[in-house]
């Protein structure tokens, strides 16, 4: 349900229980009548027969002096099956809650046309067909507050479908599949017309002058639709809007900033996604009720202006993937004490990360990844206490023994991504960095730095994402990395690593299997690349024996590439029992005997198998000799479950 609805909705939560308690027998009828055409009534029909008086029946409220049923509120009751339209024969309902169930068919239009019914809200069902015959309504109905959001509403979206609905303040008809384009006549219908929220179609066309015309519109959400154009001037005559959005567009042009400054309500700017270019407007620092600016993947350009330190409510500036440049330094961001996520990756913003910054204490999520920024982190970073994400990765910082010295004051952290930077410099090994005690994700990768595997990092108990390659590591794998619990994604390779890798490195237990939820990440922690999403990875270092692993307690393995390596032994004839494996290369290495035929090695294409002379069988239309033996079984000392990474919705790429 909207948070905007406002007073009407917040009537309907605080009239579920009447002062009195009556109802007619036409009302009592019209109820039971409308449960009995349900398949599935979420036991409702069991609790109303408790009671002889429906105003005392579960989600039922009638009026103070007990004439009529004024609400129906059953949202969430599992309920299942079409709207019959008897709920229509109640001539007093004021307020009717059907969402968030399983309902289907379409919205009977005897609810539409009541005479009574303010509030209507269908949201979150399976409700389907268009909505055209609203135009045939009677003019003048009472409906105020419409929901028909998240259903399969189809056909186009027309102005003269709302003509007869004067009173209209609040419609959400976002994610279904609507086309056509953004009727321009709401306000001429319906002069109080407040909030309008039509995302997730496929609305199309460009954005109407009209709205402009729109005294009371204070929500005006279009995002994930076809629109197209620049935003017309027009639209920023509507000086009580509070929340501008229309996200993942094909929109284009600047962003103007003479007009915008009529928005001085405006607390919400979401313009992300779309081809937009140019510059922020300097006027932007008139919008001092800013609390959201979202400009991310655009192609905009140029410096940040120095007015946006006046917008003092800021909490999200989302400004990634665009073109921007110049110094981070140019804001003032010591006046932004409500800032709590700041996302720059990818631009190309030079200097320092400015001291200014860290006087924002409530900064949860800081993410400049992906610049030409440089220096080293101030200690000043240690204020951030409530700082629980960190992305520095892919720019020219130095000094990784300060910078982790530094930051292990910052004890929230969960996620530390500063791979691709500290170039040629030595990983350090000191013991006192092990107070990260709540970091899940540690990136130090593509840094080229010399050492080992450090100690401390076993004593990041929460540890769930490692990745380490990309450097000059030499030595051993340690032992100790298996003791790390929930350990769920490794990556060392491409290091100097040497000898044999430690039993079960690669698997996660069963008890990992619901742990992660990325949910709890303020910011994904990579999000430019989604098609590796569901991706499972095995990453092995070079010079392995094949038979030490454990392939065959992978059960859930889907993808295991092994190729170009120096690995040893023959195809394990387990792993023919791994079902779910779709992609299998071990190309390029000293692998010899029969290759496996059961399972789905049926379906692998010879160059998995490339490269390896030694190899025979009828993919490869070498014949085994008689004297060649099949593949030996592999050891099953320790069998750990390994975990599909379909529960693991991160996309593991470079940033």
């Amino acid at each position: 349900m909207s948070p905007f609805f406002g007073p009407a909705q917040v009537m309907l939560l605080l009239s579920l229980v009447s002062l009195a308690a009556s109802c007619t027998e036409q009302e009592r009828i019209s109820l039971l009548q409308f449960i009995s055409e349900l398949s599935r009534d979420g036991g409702l029909s069991s609790s109303w027969r408790n009671a002889s008086d429906c105003c005392k029946w579960e989600g039922i409220a009638c009026s103070s002096d007990g004439t009529m049923i004024t609400d129906v509120s059953l949202s969430s009751r599992s309920l299942q099956g079409p709207i019959p339209p008897s709920l229509g024969n109640l001539t007093g309902l004021l307020r009717l809650d059907l969402s968030n169930n399983m309902l289907s068919g379409g919205l009977p239009m005897k609810l539409l046309s009541s005479k009574s019914i303010l509030v209507l809200d269908v949201s979150f069902n399976q409700l389907e067909g268009d909505i055209d015959d609203l135009a045939s309504l009677a003019p003048r109905q009472p409906m105020q507050v419409l929901n028909i959001s998240s259903n399969l509403f189809t056909g186009q979206f027309k102005s003269a479908t709302w003509r007869g609905m004067v009173n209209l303040v609040t419609l959400n008809a976002s994610n279904n599949t609507f086309t056509g384009k953004i009727p321009m006549h709401f306000c001429n219908i319906s002069p109080s017309f407040a909030v309008l929220e039509l995302s997730y179609n496929q609305l199309s066309s460009t954005v109407p002058n009209g709205l402009g015309n729109c005294s009371a519109l204070r929500v005006l959400k279009a995002g994930h639709n076809n629109l197209s154009g620049s935003l017309p001037d027009e639209l920023f005559n509507a000086t009580s809007l509070e929340h501008l959005a229309f996200p993942n567009n094909y929109l284009n042009g600047v962003l103007d900033g003479s007009p915008i400054i009529n928005l001085r309500n405006l607390a919400t700017l979401d313009l992300g996604g779309n081809i937009l270019t140019g510059s922020i407007p300097d006027s932007i620092g008139q919008l001092k009720k800013l609390e959201e600016l979202r400009l991310d993947r655009n192609s905009m350009s140029g410096e940040l202006p120095s007015s946006l330190g006046n917008c003092t409510n800021l909490i999200i500036i989302d400004l990634k993937a665009n073109n921007f440049s110049g110094e981070i330094a140019k804001v003032n961001f010591s006046t932004l004490h409500n800032l709590e996520i700041f996302d720059l990756v990818y631009n190309s913003f030079t200097g320092i990360v400015p001291e200014s910054i860290y006087s924002c204490r409530n900064l949860i999520a800081l993410r400049p990844s992906g610049n030409l920024l440089h220096g080293q982190l101030s200690p000043r970073i240690r204020n951030l206490k409530s700082l629980t994400f960190l992305s520095i990765g892919y720019n020219n910082f130095t000094n990784i023994t300060n910078t982790l010295q530094i930051l292990k004051s910052c004890k929230n952290l969960t996620v530390l991504l500063v791979g691709s930077n500290f170039i040629n410099e030595t990983m350090p090994d000191d013991d006192s960095i092990d107070v990260f005690e709540n970091l899940q994700a540690l990136d130090i990768g593509s840094c080229q730095l010399s050492g080992k595997i450090p100690f401390w990092i076993s004593k990041l108990t929460k540890l769930e994402l490692l990745i380490l390659q990309g450097n000059r590591l030499s030595g051993p794998i340690p032992t100790w990395i298996i003791s790390l619990n929930y350990l769920s994604y490794l990556d060392i390779s491409n290091n100097s690593l040497t000898g044999e890798i430690p039993v079960a490195i690669m698997l996660a237990s069963e008890k990992t299997a619901a742990h992660f939820d990325p949910k709890i990440f303020n910011l994904p922690v990579y999000d430019n690349n989604p098609s590796r999403q569901y991706r499972i990875f095995v990453t092995i270092p070079k010079t392995l024996d094949s038979k030490q692993q454990q392939i065959d307690s992978l059960a859930n393995l889907q993808e295991l590439d092994l190729s170009n390596n120096n690995i040893t032994g023959e195809v394990p004839a387990a792993l023919e029992s791994l079902n779910f494996l779709s992609k299998f290369n071990v190309s390029n290495n000293d692998l010899e005997g029969p290759i496996p035929t059961g399972g789905q090695f049926a379906t692998f294409q010879n160059s998995s198998f490339g490269g390896n002379p030694k190899l025979c069988g009828s993919i490869l239309g070498r014949r085994c000799s008689s004297t060649q033996v099949g593949p030996v079984p592999l050891l099953t000392e320790s069998r750990l479950e390994a975990r599909s990474y379909l529960q693991l919705p991160l996309v593991f790429s470079s940033e």
